[in-house]
């Protein structure tokens, strides 16, 4: 059996407890390692390993930076395979969802890479004679980076590139399921000439040394990315110590179709959106919004599509749905389903028949307040559709939800669709495209529940670096 340890100081050590955890496999519940279980102690050596690393590395030239974030982006694309069978075996990733995560791993260290040459200032006029000022970006320290498990690929490349680019040094905690892939990345790292303290990472229980990693004295900035519950209580820790945070907590994210839209282009996003990678995703589409001219040929050929999606067996690169990542995550997919249907809502699709640990495509009506999966997010392959009369009804429900991370609209009006975008209490808004959509350079981040900041090679620059003011009297 495989087993991995924690990485610190550049190199792989013991857990002080000297307790191993099981990473299984979500199909099957086999063993796939047998991981460390990091106390706060060891989270204690990480964040000083890291700050000792970060007054070296703070003054590391740009050109430094670049090449180590070059290079991991050709390991990436060389160790392509083991990446692959990393996301299908560890988190249950269908293997169209495990290439479009390892392709943006490789796009976000190569954004990232350029982002050491632009870390530009100003330079400006004073009020004063023979004096002028200028302002510098500074890295801020070690930073915090939490990671979760149903896109640890893209969580981990995302937040600890640009920790790189900007010359911080890390702390990782990366969720206990999604361990092994966290191993290989800090391998790739290593070859590429990251120096050691520079990347750390603590496998273990968040619940029992994620306090001691954010409340760390020496943490400098946190970026987290998890549910809202957590996140609000990274938050305060954080306002405490008046630390920086990003917070990409999640979603209840519609999918509004409009009566002139072209409905085998909104179908392919209603699929997708909300079955890709069994609904466990924060940019799902766990809400349809049809307008009523529209409804009755999109609910019939949206059933159809959901009757042939295919369940279960990651090895066919054909199949869209794998196994929920844990028996806890199970029952509350579960749960929310039980309480709707006794509630009165319709089940459309799927639901009850399960494959093991795997949900069927669930398409629910009449959803409504009162019902958990109204307000709630489930976190799986379930979707409500609902049907309103107008546009303005429309805006007014995709609006009703205390989240606000992604918004998509179809209609081939182009000034409805930006008039809605306006309205959308979204971060982000897709017109004629489905809601999951990310970038390594855009702003990528929500509101309400959907979290606080954004995340993305611009973006970051917000909670990664800070200004400093610098005067010269002539």
């Amino acid at each position: 059996m495989k087993k991995s340890k924690l990485w610190i100081g550049g190199e792989h050590i013991e857990p002080s407890s000297g307790e191993y955890f099981e990473d299984l496999n979500p199909s099957d519940q086999t063993v796939i390692a047998s991981v460390a279980k990091g106390t706060p102690n060891d989270v204690d050596k990480a964040v000083k390993s890291a700050q000792a690393a970060f007054h070296s590395f703070s003054e590391s030239q740009a050109k430094e930076r670049e090449a180590i974030l070059s290079r991991a982006a050709a390991l990436v694309e060389r160790d392509r395979d083991q990446y692959l069978q990393l996301l299908i075996e560890e988190v249950g990733s269908p293997i169209m969802k495990a290439q479009f995560e390892v392709d943006y791993c490789i796009n976000a260290f190569r954004a990232a890479s350029g982002v050491p040459r632009r870390l530009t200032g100003q330079t400006m006029p004073l009020d004063r004679p023979g004096a002028f000022g200028m302002s510098i970006r500074e890295p801020v320290g070690v930073v915090a980076c939490i990671t979760p498990f149903n896109v640890p690929l893209l969580k981990n490349v995302k937040q600890i590139a640009m920790v790189i680019a900007t010359g911080n040094t890390s702390v990782l905690l990366p969720s206990e399921f999604a361990s092994q892939i966290t191993v290989k990345f800090a391998e790739t790292l290593h070859e590429a000439g990251t120096p050691a303290g520079v990347f750390n990472y603590v496998t273990g229980n968040p619940f029992e040394i994620g306090d001691t990693l954010t409340r760390h004295p020496e943490i400098a900035a946190i970026n987290f990315c998890g549910s809202p519950r957590i996140g609000k209580h990274v938050a305060e820790l954080a306002a405490k110590d008046l630390k920086p945070v990003t917070l990409e907590l999640g979603g209840k994210n519609p999918l509004v179709v409009l009566d002139d839209a072209d409905l085998d282009k909104a179908l392919e996003a209603a699929t997708i959106g909300i079955f890709f990678f069994q609904g466990q995703a924060c940019m799902a589409s766990s809400r349809i919004i049809l307008q009523r001219g529209i409804a009755p040929k999109f609910i019939s050929a949206f059933k159809e599509i959901a009757s042939g999606i295919k369940v279960g067996d990651l090895s066919d690169p054909e199949t869209a749905i794998g196994p929920i990542i844990s028996s806890r995550q199970q029952d509350r997919v579960k749960e929310h389903i039980r309480d709707a249907l006794s509630k009165g809502a319709t089940l459309l699709h799927g639901g009850t028949d399960w494959q093991g640990s795997c949900c069927p495509p669930t398409i629910l009506t009449g959803v409504k307040e009162g019902m958990t999966v109204y307000r709630e997010e489930t976190f799986g392959p379930v979707t409500s559709i609902y049907e309103v009369n107008s546009i303005e009804e429309a805006i007014t429900m995709a609006n009703d939800t205390d989240y606000g991370l992604s918004y998509a609209v179809f209609t081939q009006d182009i000034n409805t669709a930006l008039g809605v975008a306006k309205r959308a209490n979204a971060g982000m808004v897709h017109i004629n495209a489905m809601s999951i959509q990310d970038e390594p350079h855009v702003p990528f981040g929500g509101n309400g529940l959907s979290g606080f900041g954004r995340e993305g090679t611009e973006a970051d620059l917000d909670i990664m670096t800070r200004w400093k003011w610098i005067t010269v009297q002539l």
